[in-house]
């Protein structure tokens, strides 16, 4: 998006915004991975292009899954009130898991 002063400040970043807006970003046909450092390790976006405005795909994968991922194998042989302990242990924000 242009800067907001160069929206209200000449036609040509009104013009550009406009655009912008109502096309949407076109990315080029193909498919990216990208990731950031986030709290709990790393956030990742996989994006899958077709060339119009909208993705094909998209895909998130959040750091907690990852984590909670190793939760059967760090569990195993151990007894069943443990499970909570080791839950709580793995930093797991949940609403991260629903994917």
């Amino acid at each position: 998006m242009p800067e907001k002063k160069d929206v209200y400040g000449n036609i040509e970043g009104l013009m550009n915004h406009f655009m912008l807006v109502i096309k949407g970003l076109r990315p080029p046909v193909g498919e990216v991975y990208d990731a950031t450092e986030a709290a709990n390790g790393e956030l990742g976006f996989y994006l899958v292009s077709d060339g119009s405005a909208n993705p094909y795909r998209l895909k998130v994968r959040p750091p907690c899954f990852a984590i909670y991922q190793s939760f059967p194998s760090v569990v195993k042989g151990s007894m069943l009130a443990d499970a909570i302990a080791t839950v709580a242990s793995m930093n797991v924000i949940a609403g991260e898991l629903d994917r």
